[in-house]
């Protein structure tokens, strides 16, 4: 059995598909990735792995007809060529082409995986809107060509399911893309009151809140300790370096700069702080704090809650609150106890709700593998 997996980023493999790929081959199937980077920069690590990488030309963001058009054609053409028996789609690029060109192509096992919508199809501005239509178009018209949708959250479902996108015995929910409890084995908080924040620098991922949040905290506890993970983005709503120079200068917060590796910083923090409202599915780095042993500050937005049990692992914080994220850094900051309970129970519900071989098992189940 060959299965090929489609992605529009082949840099986010290692962390959010290689556990399933690995599972897909210990079952006995062959495995196929599609990606948007040169074949020679991932010879190594597809081959570690025992998998064949196949690169192909695909925009991430926006509209384009003519490379959208493009796009389809060289799937289509990879499909024909290599003729894999299953398709497992991810990202918004690949989750509508790739079900297409697998249609055309005469495959008829293809499977979805839906992470966060961002804020295509919630946004109320009108280019926004007029994206959301034409984008629902396309999902409509791609998602009738798979046999089943992985969701992460309910919400995102619901909203697919209100608007005709997908049909109700196609839809399948999974604990996010889960986490490898070996790899992010939990770790002692240390003493220090360190808080992170990981993730893209863009306004919806809360990274303005959090600096102002840490801004207001430094003033009473001027030894709490803030930290920054992840890359600048050409996202128009993105955080300009020169806007966060201001709050490096004057030690408000400690930038990193992206980091392929994000454990360390998980392991020198004593909270996780995700104030996100951008539409995730269900957040990958929060689910490695979790694991790590971590209490969590996220919003009350669509997928963020699917990680905190409020008051219990961590606190739920009102979207663009810098002040009430303020607020939920100081309760743990104070309360010795109350973090290291919170702490324990992250690991717990990591255990117990989002370990990656349960998500994985359910994907493998659903596919026949």
């Amino acid at each position: 059995m060959r299965i090929a997996v489609v992605t529009a980023a082949t840099n986010t493999i290692p962390r959010f598909r290689i556990d399933m790929i690995d599972e897909f081959i210990r079952r006995g199937a062959e495995v196929v990735v599609f990606g948007d980077e040169p074949e020679n920069s991932w010879g190594a690590f597809f081959t570690d792995h025992g998998v064949s990488y196949f690169s192909y030309r695909v925009s991430r963001n926006g509209i384009n007809p003519a490379s959208d058009l493009g796009t389809l054609k060289e799937l289509r053409s990879l499909f024909m060529k290599l003729k894999p028996d299953k398709v497992f789609t991810y990202q918004a690029k690949p989750n509508i082409y790739g079900a297409i060109a697998a249609h055309q192509a005469g495959i008829g096992d293809v499977y979805a995986m839906m992470g966060g919508l961002g804020s295509v199809f919630r946004a109320t501005d009108f280019k926004s809107r007029i994206i959301g239509v034409i984008a629902g178009m396309e999902y409509r018209a791609a998602l009738r060509c798979s046999k089943a949708v992985f969701f992460q959250n309910k919400e995102d479902a619901e909203l697919f399911l209100s608007h005709g996108l997908v049909a109700q015995d196609k839809v399948v929910m999974t604990r996010g893309s889960g986490v490898n409890l070996n790899q992010y084995p939990v770790r002692p908080l240390p003493e220090i009151n360190s808080f992170l924040f990981v993730g893209r620098l863009v306004k919806g991922k809360g990274v303005f809140d959090y600096l102002e949040a840490a801004r207001m905290v430094k003033k009473r506890y001027p030894h709490a300790e803030f930290h920054l993970v992840g890359p600048y983005d050409t996202n128009p709503t993105a955080l300009k370096p020169e806007e966060l120079r201001p709050y490096i200068m004057d030690k408000t917060v400690a930038y990193h700069g992206e980091q392929r590796n994000v454990q360390p910083f998980l392991e020198a923090s004593s909270c996780f702080v995700l104030p996100s409202y951008y539409g995730e599915g269900t957040p990958k780095s929060a689910l490695e704090a979790m694991a790590t042993g971590r209490p969590l500050i996220v919003a009350d937005a669509v997928g963020c809650r699917e990680v905190v049990r409020n008051g219990e692992n961590g606190f739920l914080v009102p979207p663009k609150s810098p002040a009430a994220i303020a607020e939920a850094m100081k309760r743990l900051i104070e309360d010795r106890e109350l973090r290291y309970r919170m702490a324990e129970k992250s690991r717990l519900l990591a255990e117990g709700l989002f370990d990656v071989t349960k998500v994985n098992n359910t994907i493998c189940e659903t596919m026949g593998i």
